[in-house]
């Protein structure tokens, strides 16, 4: 994997969390909460074997450890407590390999690094640290690492910790990318749901629940600051003659067409709605009754310059839309009744026209 895609998906799922995903804050707390009572365990171990040195640094980790939980409790900063836990532990794991902690056994506690630091950083941070630590690990068993510490490995011990701790790093960073992508994985069917319970599968405009919802927002905002919106409901002409005439796939290419051009020449405030069968609905926020009617005018007009081709035959597309504008404090289901009533005066005029609702 190279570094952008490792960069690319790092950036993606930071923003999100899946169900049943422990935060990395809680992660942590909970690491210090175990880490603390077992570095006071070692330290007083320390003290019953004479060692003054071990002991207080020991109690001081467990300290620092603290003091970042707490400090993440008052200021919730997640990337400061993270970057202070890496660095807290870091600092820890090369303490207790240098200095052969626990008659060198404490070295064995190096093999909880890889897990802990994949999963609540960055992929590209685990790799390094790993590297680094790894690296760090092959001088201190080296001849120069010897002379300067004097550790009590066996040549045995070196060869296997480095080797068992390399194969460990590896699997971690392949296990830790494999959550990684599954976790994105849902993340993005998710999404995929979500765009299908909200859009119309032949159009890909809003569907009647989201535009529902859209209007439902509008109209609170209307309520807090007065601006009205208005509402274009709009029906294609004739549309069950192009149906039985030539077919259903016409009837979807004609379907298809409007919403593209409703899109087209729209703004991008605007939300377009496929509101059922061959009615759509543009939801116009801020939008007074003059500028409404221009905007039908323009849409109406732009459709009428469409055609759809079926059978060698070019078929003309028209639209007949009612315009409608919150009036005082009438509900939704009023404004769309003020809507609907102005697009059957349309219809019953000729089609192919925008009226107005008639608020008397």
């Amino acid at each position: 994997m190279t570094k952008s895609s490792v960069r690319t998906l790092d950036s993606e799922l930071s923003q999100f969390r899946v169900k049943g995903e422990i935060p990395v804050p809680t992660l942590i707390n909970g690491l210090t909460a175990a880490a603390v009572p077992l570095l006071m365990f070692y330290s007083w171990r320390s003290t019953q074997h004479g060692d003054s040195i071990t002991s207080p640094l020991l109690l001081s980790f467990a300290v620092l450890l603290a003091a970042n939980a707490i400090m993440f409790l008052i200021t919730g900063q997640k990337t400061l407590q993270r970057r202070v836990f890496i660095t807290l532990i870091t600092g820890l794991f090369t303490y207790l390999a240098t200095y052969a902690v626990e008659d060198g056994s404490a070295i064995i506690w190096l093999f909880a690094y890889p897990p802990i630091i994949f999963y609540i950083s960055e992929a590209r941070i685990g790799i390094f640290a790993c590297m680094g630590g790894w690296l760090a690990v092959l001088g201190l068993f080296s001849p120069l690492g010897d002379a300067l510490f004097d550790t009590p490995y066996s040549t045995t011990l070196k060869i296997t910790l480095i080797i068992v701790l390399a194969f460990e790093m590896v699997t971690c960073y392949i296990l830790d990318q494999s959550r990684r992508r599954s976790k994105l994985g849902l993340i993005k069917l998710a999404k995929e749901f979500e765009y299908a319970a909200k859009h119309d599968a032949l159009t890909g405009l809003a569907n009647r629940r989201e535009g529902l919802e859209q209007l439902e927002a509008e109209y609170q905002r209307y309520l807090r600051n007065r601006r009205p919106f208005s509402v274009l409901l709009m029906d294609i002409d004739l549309f069950k003659q192009v149906n039985d005439t030539h077919g259903h796939q016409a009837g979807d290419d004609t379907i298809v067409l409007v919403g593209q051009t409703l899109t087209d020449h729209s703004r991008k405030v605007d939300t377009i709605v496929r509101w059922g069968g061959e009615e759509f609905l543009i939801l116009l926020p801020e939008t007074a009754t003059e500028d409404a009617e221009a905007s039908a005018e323009r849409v109406r007009k732009a459709v009428a310059n469409q055609i759809v081709q079926a059978d060698n035959k070019s078929i003309t597309v028209t639209v007949s839309i009612g315009v409608a504008t919150i009036q005082g404090s009438e509900s939704i289901d009023r404004l769309l009744q003020h809507a609907d009533e102005a697009l059957y005066k349309a219809k019953s005029e000729g089609r192919n026209r925008t009226c107005r609702a008639d608020f008397r």
